[in-house]
């Protein structure tokens, strides 16, 4: 029952940040960080209206993919730890999302082992705006290089940005960061206009509002939904 109460009031916190920041309400996705997590927290949070659910780890994000996808196959499934390519094959055949594309290499053996069969992996370049050396992520000026890459492979699909800045109370810190990020995400827009750039993956449980008020279109949830991290 927790979860359940966790994701309404989550959801009626970015429909009030939204509104607030002059946003349509339906305009942030919410993805459910649901790693170390068992699966029967996330059967309450899909029983609450949850579908989108990122995962860190690539063996516990198959093995709670496969316990699912005959129950729950509207289950939507998202990458957003660090890959080493070593791993890039699971996550290419099991996920529905990558948002932590940042080298070429691996790109490119997500496309070689996508499976015909199914639609293009969307992706998203994770972008390290706040220059961390702790963080993965590509620099900024390179972005663009590495979305031509990524446009030329038939079996990705890039959809946009991700990034995980410097964790600070700061606000206008915060606001920095993600208005940076904005800003490239435009960028990215009007350089591939013949492409569906849409997602802006930005803002978790500390730094939500600020993400959302610079354009933030998915925020990246754990802790507000499940509980501390076991």
């Amino acid at each position: 029952m927790e979860i359940t109460n966790n994701l309404k009031q989550i959801h009626k916190n970015i429909v009030s940040i939204c509104q607030n920041a002059g946003l349509p309400s339906n305009s942030v996705k919410l993805l459910a960080v649901s790693k170390t997590k068992p699966v029967e927290d996330l059967e309450q949070a899909y029983q609450a209206g949850q579908r989108a659910f990122g995962e860190n780890y690539v063996q516990e994000g198959v093995e709670k993919i496969e316990f699912f996808q005959a129950k729950h196959p509207d289950m939507e499934w998202h990458f957003i730890g660090p890959l080493q390519s070593n791993k890039t094959r699971l996550v290419a055949e099991y996920f529905d999302w990558m948002q932590t594309v940042d080298r070429e290499k691996i790109a490119i053996r997500l496309n070689e082992q996508r499976p015909v069969d199914k639609s293009p992996l969307n992706v998203l370049i994770q972008i390290n705006i706040s220059d961390e050396e702790s963080k993965s992520g590509i620099k900024p000026a390179d972005m663009m290089a590495m979305a031509k890459i990524i446009e030329n492979l038939p079996h990705l699909r890039l959809r946009g940005l991700m990034a995980i800045p410097a964790a600070t109370h700061d606000a206008a810190i915060q606001a920095q960061s993600f208005s940076a990020m904005h800003k490239l995400f435009v960028e990215l827009q009007q350089s591939l206009s013949n492409q569906r750039i849409d997602t802006l993956s930005m803002g978790m449980t500390d730094d939500m509002t600020a993400a959302i008020k610079c354009g933030s279109t998915m925020v990246r949830i754990g802790t507000a939904i499940f509980g501390s991290r076991n």
